[in-house]
């Protein structure tokens, strides 16, 4: 049985991500190691599957198809800059949300409780906060985290543009040498 490395989430219109690179250009700084997200690979995750059984995804579309119908599309503006567990120490680059927070948290929550209750998934035990993740740091010198954390500061407001989300995607995840790529496997509209 082959197993495949799974998770849900949604993808963001191409003047996000566009937008998003730009932003990855002006926050890459000397002394500081980043994983930069790819535009082409950046979205916001709803829920991390892990690796399950080939077998599985069928039943996993249908759940989370039932779970999305029920949630009606809505917009996002993805807007602000920051970094986990702070702008001082950031570990993991983000930009932010403005609008469509809880609309996000209740998509969430429906496919979280949809696979619970239907397919034994466990649900998430912090509380979703939704971002879109466009850099990892690996490590710095002092310097060079300072300079990043002060760049964190200076476009704490940055407009990344409006988002429509009119669905929810369940991907497959490939590690490789160059990083990870993805490929969908379901796509499950919203309501209509």
């Amino acid at each position: 049985m082959q197993r495949i490395r799974s998770f849900i989430a949604v993808e963001l219109a191409s003047s996000v991500t566009k937008r998003a690179k730009q932003l990855i250009e002006k926050l890459k700084t000397e002394g500081v190691d980043v994983n930069w997200v790819q535009p082409t690979q950046m979205h916001l995750t709803l829920k991390f599957l892990g690796n399950v059984a080939d077998s599985e995804i069928p039943d996993i579309c249908k759940v989370v198809a039932q779970a999305t119908a029920e949630v009606e599309p809505f917009e996002i503006i993805c807007r602000g800059l920051g970094g986990f567990p702070s702008s001082a120490e950031a570990r993991t680059l983000w930009i932010g949300l403005e609008q469509g927070n809880d609309e996000l948290r209740e998509l969430q929550a429906a496919i979280d409780t949809a696979l619970s209750n239907q397919l034994g998934f466990a649900k998430e035990q912090r509380g979703f906060t939704p971002h879109l993740t466009i850099g990892r740091v690996k490590g710095g010198t002092p310097e060079g985290m300072a300079a990043i954390a002060t760049k964190l500061g200076e476009l704490a407001q940055f407009d990344a543009d409006l988002s429509v989300v009119e669905e929810a995607i369940i991907f497959a995840s490939f590690l490789g040498r160059s990083g990870p790529t993805y490929e969908a496997l379901a796509h499950c509209p919203l309501a209509d």
